[in-house]
C-alpha cells in the first residue's frame, strides 16, 4: 500500500467517526458543514495516532482539511523528510 492509500484510509476512518457516515473523497467536510474546528483538531490527533507520525499545524488552515483528497495532499506535504 502506498503512503497516499494509507492516509487517505486513515482520512476516511476519522472522517465517518467524526460525521457517523461514509462521505465521499471529494466532499466538503467543513464547507459542507460536516465537520468544525474543533472537529479538525480532533482529526489530526486520530490521523497522528493512526498514522504513527506527526502533523505539524503551524502552517495550517482548516481548508487544508475541507475533504479526504485535501487531507491526503496536505499530510503527505507536511510530513515529508526535507530534501
Amino acid at each position: 500500500m502506498s503512503e497516499a492509500e494509507r492516509i487517505r484510509e486513515a482520512a476516511r476512518e476519522v472522517v465517518f467517526k467524526l460525521v457517523g457516515h461514509p462521505v465521499s473523497d471529494d466532499e466538503g467536510l467543513i464547507s459542507g458543514g460536516l465537520i468544525d474546528s474543533l472537529a479538525i483538531i480532533r482529526m489530526i490527533s486520530e490521523l497522528e495516532s493512526k498514522l504513527g507520525k506527526p502533523i505539524p499545524t503551524d502552517s495550517l488552515q482548516p481548508d487544508d482539511f475541507d475533504t479526504i483528497e485535501i487531507i491526503v495532499e496536505t499530510v503527505k506535504r507536511v510530513t515529508q523528510p526535507a530534501p
